[in-house]
């Protein structure tokens, strides 16, 4: 696979990426943008690509299937399953501290 220079940063707020400019983000092709995104791992876009916008939420996903697949050589279903894990471990630490209490 080809690297591209990875964009260091988030989308903030209401900002999105095009499938190009997430791709490059993430470093990887845009194939494998619509790869995930087809077959429901990653985004919510609609059915043509050309509508497509990724947001913050997208890209930290995005990076976290992207170092599962390239790091650990994961098959692409594992690492939606742990981008899934990492993310219901961030949604239950943020219920602790709403309710006051610590994480560890």
């Amino acid at each position: 696979m080809v690297e591209y220079n990875a964009i260091k940063g988030e989308v903030l707020d209401e900002a999105s990426l095009t499938l190009e400019e997430f791709a490059r983000a993430c470093s990887v092709k845009r194939h494998w943008v619509v790869e995930r995104v087809k077959s429901g791992m990653l985004g919510n876009g609609t059915r043509y690509a050309s509508r497509w916008r990724f947001t913050s939420p997208d890209l930290t996903r995005a990076r976290r299937l992207r170092q599962m697949e390239f790091d650990f050589d994961a098959e692409p279903e594992l690492a939606a399953l742990v981008a899934d894990l990492f993310e219901e471990v961030e949604r239950l630490r943020g219920r602790l501290r709403a309710a006051g209490l610590k994480s560890e």
